[in-house]
């Protein structure tokens, strides 16, 4: 036992010694060394991977990635890494190593013996959940204290929305512009990382809550408020859109006609869906007559004012097919039957169903495909969420068909995994502790059996991820995902705190 201490402890010093890039991360390797020392923190050395680090540079074969407790401590060349007799080694030979993936429109995480799991078994080590409210700010909370295994949770307010809305309950809805800047101190409070927009919103109560979030240095993001112009919403500090709702319409030639008519359109308080429906139909008619110009210029507007699109094909996907396609889904073995209810319920209500409607949304959707490619060679920013909790969009999995969609849309495989990685941790303002390896950053990581640049369906093929410096291995992982099975079909198991009052489909 003391020969092993001392090994330790020579393995501390080394790192000491090697702790260059400790220092270029803010961190002081001797007083990082000796409080691991001290605490007795779990090393673990993956070792012998090539590391895909999320970086422009390129791929490092026979690397070494040494974690002491939650945090990268070295990043080199396994030739260089001393034997460490008490340290957990993970053989990443043959294998890629890339920093642990981020799903930027979630819902559900209050689910909590069924959703985190999902997450984590797939590389999901983070989330932005995008509707906050009481069930879910307390698993944010469970899982930050340590209590509960999942990803970091990134956590939107309550939605604000206007006195017209889709929602029902948890959705906060604001008249005018007092009530919108007390749902914004309100969402201050209770630790809400952003504030969520909706699409009913009165224009100036998307202005007062514009303010409000400046006055306490809150970002804000979610959907096209429709009594606004997209830019204008980004000039008024929106920082993601999500859906792609309005994107078509405003890089369309008959942009003017089509938001001319939504100006003169009520919002009808007994019939809400009336205008969203309407809206869906110009965006799908106005993707059949892009306009080069116009495209140019609505996202050399959003870049310039540094708002990213969230385009969640996934979510996409599934509303352009027949209700039916997705009804045999072998994931739906990992949601609950409640959902599974609702999900079957719902779909039909938005899916097309003659062979016209089909090919109609089948162009519409290779329209959005073709728009986020154009708006990515454009330099807007892209992030990629799913909006699971909708129907047949599943935790974990779908972020892996959400990067098959933006490979698709022209990101190519390294921007796509930037997009869940790098770019996702700039956008959350987290740039200096996630999104890649390096030393002094998160250690979340995922090892994959094949290479994520040749093909970016690898991200599928997952033999061991880290989790704040916790090491699942592929049994560890195995074992999750039998255990959220069998959740789901023990009775009221998988709702935990949720609340009977809570929708069971997302926002969106």
């Amino acid at each position: 036992m003391l020969r092993v201490e001392a090994n330790r402890r020579d393995f501390l010093r080394w790192l000491t010694t090697a702790g260059a890039g400790l220092a270029a991360a803010g961190l002081a390797p001797a007083v990082f060394a000796q409080e691991a020392a001290a605490a007795g923190t779990d090393v673990v050395v993956v070792t012998g991977a090539t590391v895909v680090d999320g970086t422009d540079g390129p791929a490092r074969p026979d690397f070494a990635v040494v974690l002491v407790g939650d945090r990268i401590a070295w990043v080199g060349p396994a030739a260089e890494v001393p034997r460490c007799g008490s340290a957990r080694v993970v053989d990443g030979r043959g294998r890629y190593l890339v920093p642990g993936l981020w799903d930027m429109h979630t819902h559900g995480i209050d689910l909590e013996q069924v959703w985190p799991p999902l997450f984590l078994a797939n590389g999901v080590t983070g989330i932005r959940e995008m509707q906050g409210y009481d069930e879910n700010r307390v698993t944010r909370d469970k899982i930050a204290r340590g209590e509960l295994l999942g990803p970091r949770v990134v956590l939107a307010s309550s939605i604000l929305d206007g006195p017209v809305t889709l929602l029902g309950p948890p959705v906060t809805q604001v008249a005018n512009a007092e009530e919108a800047r007390a749902a914004v101190r309100t969402a201050v409070a209770q630790r809400s990382d952003f504030v969520k927009v909706y699409f009913y919103l009165p224009k100036d109560a998307f202005a007062a809550i514009a303010d409000e979030c400046r006055r306490h240095g809150l970002p804000f993001a979610g959907h096209w408020p429709y009594r606004l112009r997209l830019l204008e919403a980004a000039r008024a500090g929106q920082r993601s859109f999500e859906h792609l709702f309005g994107l078509p319409i405003a890089t369309s030639s008959r942009r003017d006609e089509f938001l001319a008519r939504l100006d003169a359109t009520p919002f009808d308080p007994k019939a809400p869906r009336d205008f969203f429906n309407l809206a869906r139909e110009l965006d799908r008619q106005a993707a059949q007559a892009y306009d080069p110009a116009a495209a140019a210029h609505h996202f050399s507007g959003l870049k310039a004012y540094g708002s990213r699109l969230s385009p969640t094909f996934t979510v996409n996907r599934v509303m352009s097919r027949p209700a039916g396609t997705y009804a045999h889904d072998p994931r739906l073995k990992y949601v609950p039957p409640e959902i599974r209810d609702a999900w079957a319920d719902r779909l039909p209500l938005f899916t097309p169903v003659t062979a016209e409607q089909v090919a109609r949304q089948e162009a519409y959707f290779e329209a959005q495909l073709r728009l986020v490619g154009e708006a990515h060679r454009a330099g807007v920013g892209i992030l990629g969420g799913t909006d699971c909790e909708n129907p047949y969009v599943f935790p974990g999995f779908s972020l892996h068909d959400e990067l098959d969609f933006l490979v698709e849309a022209g990101l190519g495989p390294r921007r796509a995994l930037q997009a869940v990685t790098r770019d996702a941790a700039v956008f959350l303002g987290r740039a200096d502790t996630a999104g890649t390896i390096a030393p002094g950053k998160v250690a979340d990581l995922v090892l994959l059996d094949a290479d994520p640049l040749a093909d970016i369906r690898a991200v599928r093929r997952i033999d061991t991820v880290v989790t704040a410096g916790r090491v699942l291995d592929r049994a560890t992982l195995d074992r999750m995902l039998a255990d959220a099975e069998a959740a789901v079909n023990r009775p009221a198991a998988a709702a935990n705190a949720r609340s009977v009052r809570l929708p069971v489909h997302g926002c969106c």
